[in-house]
């Protein structure tokens, strides 16, 4: 860990900045700082709120690119969230805020939680999304500890998202009239009475909202957590950072940060096995509803039965890995050819040229974790978010099964790929996810 007391005038920043606006009341929040334009206006907003602010860049676990290592990964730059740039970017914003910096080093842990469970996962024939697990493993997780043994309230990220304590959703619901819509979408997380708990919410900013990663996330991690960019648009947030001169780097958006050339990296880390791939007229049962179909649970309207297939070989595939649902198979032929299906244990890669077979209404998620810590009576109706970009679905949870809960679409949805994950929204309200299995 190293740290770096930062000096800064304050004439260099506006007088909004400069006013320690009630709410931070001396409260000591650690914020996590990449360089990027986003956690740099929420260390300024924070630091403007009164909080007593210290910046930490966390360093994770990235592959070797030294292309005269025999073992190094082949790939053309190394993992930018983490790179010296970056560095070099958080810590310039920590000097201009004059707030200490700290160093953060979570490289093991980061390989052990996060790469080495996508790799798993892949192996398995899903198609995982690390920054799920990511955040309260890593981000919410081990950063949230270790600031809190440095003596921090609170941590605090750049991301798109709000979090409420239920006595100020109760407060909020008394006052509502008399509150500006300004105040209302800007309210941050700050503790009032914890036995009540804490509630995640969207983003104002639907575009760039977040909520969909954080659905892990649990009453100990939300109730130490600010989110100061929830109310705010990333065009206001841009305009804040100039505003206010806050160095930062202009184009941050990573996909799998450590991964770098994706391809290059699954076959430097899987063993790739090529295998069959097959056309389906119409696709094999996906296994959650085959397992549906044996335990003599009848859900509506399913399109999809065991024996219904006909098969034709077209060619051979790389390796499952390197194919996810929904993905346009590039295999020649007539096509379009869209992956329908993967069987690891037969190493088969399952396509068709009809769209309708990428169509399911129901799926089974495992594992659900309820934000608000407790489960909910069911059924439960609510909207399912099944991919990042994607739109809420209208869903009902009809049944439990041991970890499984079982979710049923109003309408069917493309490509339900196991392995992402399915998040549950009520209003604004992120009520909880699981991984669709």
């Amino acid at each position: 860990m190293q740290k770096n007391e930062g000096k800064m005038a304050s004439a260099g920043l506006s007088p909004r900045l400069r006013s320690g606006k009630a709410g931070g009341a001396g409260k000591r929040v650690f914020v996590g700082l990449s360089g990027g334009v986003d956690s740099s206006v929420a260390a300024a907003l924070l630091k403007e709120q009164g909080y007593d602010v210290a910046g930490v860049f966390m360093r994770f676990w990235k592959p070797r690119i030294d292309a005269d290592l025999e073992d190094a990964d082949l790939r053309g730059s190394e993992n930018a969230c983490c790179s010296a740039e970056s560095e070099a970017a958080a810590r310039l914003v920590a000097g201009k805020l004059g707030i200490p910096f700290y160093i953060f080093d979570f490289s093991k842990e980061f390989k052990r939680e996060v790469v080495d469970y996508f790799l798993a996962e892949l192996r398995a024939g899903r198609t995982p999304n690390p920054c799920v697990v990511c955040n309260p493993r890593i981000k919410f997780g081990l950063f949230l500890a270790r600031a809190k043994k440095l003596g921090a309230d609170y941590i605090a990220t750049g991301h798109y998202a709000q979090i409420k304590s239920m006595s100020v959703i109760l407060s909020e619901a008394k006052n509502l009239r008399r509150m500006s819509a300004r105040m209302r979408g800007r309210s941050f997380a700050i503790a009032q009475d914890d036995s009540l708990g804490y509630k995640l919410f969207t983003a104002k900013d639907k575009q760039k909202d977040q909520s969909y990663f954080l659905h892990l996330l649990n009453q100990g991690q939300i109730s130490r957590v600010l989110f100061p960019l929830g109310g705010y648009t990333k065009e206001e947030v841009y305009g804040l950072a100039k505003k206010w001169q806050l160095p930062h780097q202009a184009h941050q958006s990573f996909d799998i940060c450590f991964a770098g050339d994706y391809n290059a990296f699954l076959k430097k880390h899987l063993k790739l096995k090529p295998g069959k791939i097959i056309f389906a007229s119409v696709i094999p049962a996906p296994h959650q509803v085959r397992d549906k179909l044996e335990a003599g649970i009848q859900g509506p309207g399913s399109r999809v039965k065991p024996g219904m297939t006909k098969e034709s070989i077209l060619g051979q595939h790389a390796g499952l890995p390197l194919f996810t649902i929904g993905q346009r198979a590039s295999i020649g032929g007539p096509g379009p050819f869209y992956v329908v299906k993967k069987d690891p244990k037969k190493n088969i890669l399952y396509v068709s040229s009809n769209k309708k077979d990428l169509l399911q209404k129901e799926m089974f998620v495992g594992d659900i974790n309820w934000v608000s810590g407790n489960s909910p009576k069911l059924p439960l109706s609510c909207k399912v978010k099944i991919r990042y970009q994607g739109k809420g679905a209208r869903a009902a949870i009809r049944l439990r099964s041991g970890h499984k809960s079982f979710v049923v679409f109003a309408k069917p949805q493309r490509a339900v790929t196991p392995g992402q994950s399915a998040v549950l929204y009520k209003g604004g309200e992120v009520l909880g996810g699981g991984i669709i299995l």
